[in-house]
């Protein structure tokens, strides 16, 4: 109990000591997903495990619930401690006499099995004094003479059989108490490691509870840095922000407008290009029709040569002059306009550069970045000044804090808690020793009387022979019936103190269980404890009268237990904001304000950005009002699209040298085969380029034709976008710096909001949890008291009463069979008569066993 006691104690100054700890603020910083408190490992399991008794335990605790049905007796147990039940004065009162027999009433089922042993402890010794009396005046079976009966066989057997039983069912509880009288030794020894293994972990909560303070107040440095580097990084977080929201309005326009300068460069490229092959074409084209016109020409000459007047050649001749009509060009180039007069205007627009005016505009609404950064330099300053005095105040509130005197002095209560429950350990199991040795004598005194019946037993049964009669029988048969008796007389000497030990530990073990473990577990106990005015009658709330001196707070013991139990922090589990709230010293609204108020006086002015100027504005109209758009691109297409002459020169060039072979030999035909070489290499020379220099030409022309088609509605469009965006720019740029602004100071704040959350957490949930006080409290009552000694205390007198119990019918049965193993001192004698068998007694002795 002095564990126990302790115990206790010590959940109490752990309460009061605690109080000096409300002084903690704010104190840690990162993001509160990467916030964590290192992990404290303590050694006491949670739970305790009987092992393969706790089958036994179990056992007698449904013979407890049977002898004691009743619930826990609250009302009984609050006007006890109360203390306003007192027989020793007006005794006579109703509600003392009410109150009593209420007691009565919840203790009957021990009364009654306590006043039963107690009849047992009284009668046994008187009736075996009697019977000894009796016995020794040959009385009660103590004359040494069986009559013979007809059924004596089947009594006998049944006698054995039935004390044979019973000796099992007494075997078995003296097994009971064997293992019990071990098992509470075992389990008092190991109370010393359970006691250095609760105060090893009551050390590790305390001394932790200032490494996790500093833990929390050394993670401010971590959040003031990512802070400050969000702080370093405003031209990318802010500036970064705000150049994102406008971008989707404003670069689009300015790619637009340098696609059109693009579009002006390129155009230009495309006039040229287009001008100077058409005047190639024109003198390939002149060129062409030369060569055709000197071929012809020839073949005209080589036509009128005397032999083409002569059939059937003049037929031939005649079908070549025909066709020399096909030997005409088929174009007329110079009829093309010349593109000089649009090169001129687009040189003229091209005067200003609109492409650097673009690149002036990007450069100018790239610069928002820079420009904020340049505009808040004093600002970050204020707000790091105004961070860093925010880490000084949580330092200085560190400092505060008085926790290693307070938890030096509790550290020397647990000092000299652990010495005292050292220094009475020795005596405890000093008397544990006196205890064990008690017990085993108990049990061997049961076991010796259950040895003499197994031998009586044994003996008689195996030296029993049914043929000889009660005044012969052998040496083995009678030493049984000598053993039962030695048992019988032996279970009068001893029942009655064994049934007295019984009584005294089945009242105390059975009181201790019901009225102290199974409300322990249940928690019933800590609901008596926690009725207002119980404990003191000026304290509505017990434990917060004495933590806090103000009783009218509801903090209760149940409160507390289930708290320590799930590992919940001292700050919470105690309500220590009723003495010192961290919500005030620690206010997140005051902290993160002061950031917001730099952040609103936040002053950031981007109002001249121009996307295009002007200058810019008149080149686009002017490329708009070119003309490039009203070029007749379709009589180009149509002269380039013709051949470039009439006919094929290739088939013309075959199907004249194929006339000619068909003439005889001479300068006709040789000429006409010469000319028929010359066409050939005319188009090899001249009319194949040509064909390749037009089909690049209305390519060009092609593709001209569709950048300039709707040109001014490019243009219109183009500047349409512009001017959208730049009243974008003009109404909405402030807007979307505030916007931005807000949610760039949010974030800085956010990091000191959820620092700051997660201090106040980690304060009132997770700070000196208080597990290790709890599994204190459970390794004194559930364990020490109640696992290491009731338990196995109501398993001994279990078993030792059960056994005790089942001595009386065993001495009854040893006595009763004594009689059949027994050697006689006279027996009786049948005569054959006329009438049949007269039996008459033969007396040998009168001497009594």
């Amino acid at each position: 109990m002095a564990l126990l006691l302790g115990f206790l104690l010590l959940l109490l100054e752990l309460c009061r000591n605690t109080l000096s700890l409300g002084s903690r603020s704010s104190t840690e910083g990162t993001e509160v997903s990467e916030l964590e408190l290192p992990a404290t490992n303590y050694e006491t399991k949670d739970s305790y495990k009987a092992g393969p008794i706790g089958g036994l335990f179990q056992i007698v605790h449904i013979f407890l619930r049977v002898v004691q049905p009743n619930d826990f007796p609250e009302d009984i147990v609050r006007k006890i401690l109360q203390k306003k039940f007192d027989l020793s004065t007006d005794y006579e009162k109703p509600e003392n006499v009410v109150l009593t027999l209420k007691i009565i009433y919840y203790e009957i089922g021990v009364i009654i099995c306590a006043v039963l042993g107690l009849l047992f402890v009284i009668l046994m010794p008187l009736v075996g004094f009697c019977f000894g009396l009796c016995r020794c005046c040959n009385k009660c079976g103590g004359e040494m003479h069986q009559r013979q009966k007809k059924n004596g066989p089947f009594l006998r057997k049944c006698f054995a059989v039935s004390l044979l039983v019973i000796s099992i069912f007494i075997s078995i509880g003296i097994i009971y108490g064997f293992v019990a009288n071990h098992h509470l030794r075992a389990q008092i020894e190991k109370t010393r490691k359970l006691a250095d293994s609760n105060f090893r972990d009551l050390r590790t909560l305390l001394n932790g509870a200032p490494a996790e303070i500093s833990y929390i107040l050394s993670q401010y440095t971590t959040t003031k840095e990512k802070a400050f580097s969000d702080l370093d990084n405003v031209k990318s977080l802010l500036g970064g922000g705000i150049h994102e929201q406008l971008r989707p309005k404003v670069i689009p326009a300015l790619d637009d407008i340098k696609a059109m300068a693009e579009a002006i460069k390129e155009t230009k490229e495309a006039l040229l290009n287009v001008n100077n092959t058409l005047k190639e074409l024109k003198k390939s084209s002149a060129q062409l029709n030369t060569s055709l016109s000197d071929v012809k020409r020839d073949l005209e000459q080589s036509l009128n040569d005397p032999m083409c007047s002569a059939p059937p050649v003049a037929t031939t001749c005649n079908n070549i002059r025909t066709s020399l009509s096909q030997l005409d060009d088929n174009t007329n180039m110079d009829q093309l306009p010349s593109l000089d007069k649009p090169i001129d205007k687009i040189n003229d627009i091209l005067q200003t550069n609109l492409s650097s005016l673009v690149q002036q505009g990007y450069k100018s609404f790239n610069d928002i970045p820079e420009m904020v950064k340049n505009q808040t330099t004093d600002i970050i300053s204020d707000v790091k000044s105004t961070l860093n005095s925010i880490g000084s105040d949580i330092e200085s509130i560190g400092e505060q804090i008085p926790i290693q005197d307070q938890l030096s002095n509790f550290m020397g209560y647990i000092n000299d808690t652990e010495t005292y429950i050292h220094r009475n350990l020795p005596t405890l199991e000093e008397y544990d020793s006196y205890r064990w040795l008690g017990g085993l004598v108990v049990c061997c005194l049961l076991t010796l009387i259950v040895i003499f019946y197994y031998l009586g037993l044994l003996c008689g049964t195996c030296g029993y022979d049914r043929n000889a009669t009660p005044t012969r029988r052998g040496c083995v048969s009678n030493t049984g019936g000598i053993f039962l008796m030695v048992g019988a007389g032996v279970s009068f000497l001893i029942c009655w103190i064994l049934m007295t030990i019984v009584v005294l530990t089945f009242v105390v073990g059975a009181n201790v269980e019901k009225l102290l473990c199974e409300p322990y577990q249940n928690r019933k106990l800590f609901q008596v404890l926690d009725t207002p005015y119980l404990l003191n009658e000026n304290w509505k709330h017990y434990l917060s009268g004495m933590v806090f001196n103000k009783p009218d707070i509801n903090l209760t013991f149940e409160q507390v237990y289930s708290d320590c139990k799930e590992n919940k922090g001292i700050y919470g589990t105690l309500k220590l904001e009723n003495s010192y709230n961290i919500s005030e010293h620690l206010n997140i609204q005051e902290h993160a304000g002061n950031i917001s108020n730099d952040f609103q006086n936040m002053k950031v002015n981007i109002d001249n950005i121009v996307l295009l100027d002007e200058a810019g504005r008149k080149n686009l109209m002017d490329f708009s009002f070119s003309g490039i758009d009203a070029i007749n691109y379709n009589i180009y297409l149509a002269e380039l699209s013709k051949a470039p002459t009439k006919a094929n020169l290739l088939s013309f060039a075959d199907d004249l040298e194929v006339k000619a072979n068909h003439l005889p030999h001479g300068s006709l035909k040789q000429s006409l085969k010469n000319n028929a070489q010359t066409i050939r290499t005319i188009h090899r020379s001249e009319v194949i380029p040509l064909e390749q220099s037009m089909s690049s030409v209305y390519q060009s022309i092609k593709e001209l034709q569709q950048k300039s088609s709707g040109l001014g509605m490019k243009v219109t469009n183009t500047l349409s976008s512009l001017d959208s965006a730049q009243d974008f720019l003009t109404t909405r740029i402030s807007s979307v710096i505030v916007e931005e602004s807000q949610k760039y100071g949010n974030t800085i704040v956010g990091y000191f909001e959820r620092y700051l959350q997660w201090v106040k957490i980690s304060i009132t949930e997770k700070i000196a949890a208080c597990k290790p006080v709890a599994t204190a409290l459970d390794s004194a009552v559930d364990v020490f008291l109640c696992s290491y000694i009731i338990d196995p205390m109501n398993l001994f007198w279990f078993g030792i009463g059960k056994a005790t119990v089942f001595l009386l019918p065993a001495l009854i049965f040893a006595v009763k069979l004594a009689k059949y193993y027994r050697r006689m001192d006279s027996e009786d004698v049948y005569e054959d008569m006329e009438n049949g068998n007269i039996g008459f007694h033969r007396h040998h002795s009168t001497q009594t066993v």
